[in-house]
């Protein structure tokens, strides 16, 4: 008896076609929440998402903060406590200053167990000579958020987005790509989609977790650059 070889004359090798790269699910329908919604970042991320159709909440410590902050915002955001926020939520971005980062999850543990976390926290500090990158010991901010979080799925991205252009309603479209990390395709892929949700946007596959640290700490630079330029510079990525 012989047995059939796909290497063998006459005979096709079976395979399965990769992947398109840019083939990215339907994400519309996905609640996202955004956790320190309140702050800078967190409030433009929250606008453009709404405004892009996207159902938004944000979260703070107080209710009746993240409400009115939501109302200020305006395109259909939402506010609530942090853990109703976690709760109502398909998709969490974690936005909130790392010195309060780990306290945060912490208290959320339950309220994210199943969630999509999203951690765009940049550990920085800052002197009389500018921003610098601050090494977190578990390597960055996302895998200290894995690590509090172990029942959660979490990625990294939106860490090199303007807060002034984001919250600018007069800016149409924010050209910029935003690198998007994580260690399961699926995760990744529902990141990349909601980035692409805002005009201009492109979400880009970076790596695995264990390599935010370099995509967190790369905002001092940027920060330099805008110092330097009186810009709002971000990143695009050539020949992708």
């Amino acid at each position: 008896m012989t047995t059939p070889d796909n290497n063998a004359p006459g005979q096709r090798a079976a395979t399965t076609p990769a992947k398109d790269p840019w083939d990215l699910p339907d994400v519309s329908g996905l609640v996202v929440g955004v956790l320190g919604g309140t702050g800078d970042q967190g409030r433009g991320l929250a606008y453009r998402l709404g405004r892009a159709g996207q159902q938004v909440i944000i979260g703070s410590r107080s209710a009746d903060r993240a409400r009115t902050a939501a109302e200020e915002i305006g395109a259909g955001v939402q506010g609530a406590a942090n853990d109703e926020c976690a709760r109502r939520s398909d998709v969490v971005i974690v936005a909130v200053p790392w010195d309060g980062h780990a306290a945060t999850l912490e208290a959320l543990r339950d309220d994210l167990a199943g969630k999509l976390v999203v951690d765009c926290v940049n550990p920085l500090g800052f002197d009389k000579r500018g921003a610098y990158a601050i090494v977190p010991k578990e390597g960055s901010a996302a895998e200290q958020a894995a690590g509090l979080l172990p029942e959660s799925r979490v990625t990294a991205a939106f860490h090199h987005l303007s807060a002034v252009l984001l919250q600018d309603p007069s800016v149409e479209r924010i050209d910029t790509d935003v690198m998007v990390l994580g260690d399961a395709r699926a995760d990744t892929d529902i990141v990349q989609a909601l980035a692409a949700r805002i005009p201009g946007m492109r979400g880009v596959f970076a790596g695995r977790l264990r390599n935010a640290h370099q995509v967190e700490s790369l905002v001092a630079n940027l920060i330099s650059t805008n110092r330097r330029y009186k810009a709002h510079a971000g990143l695009r990525l050539t020949d992708v």
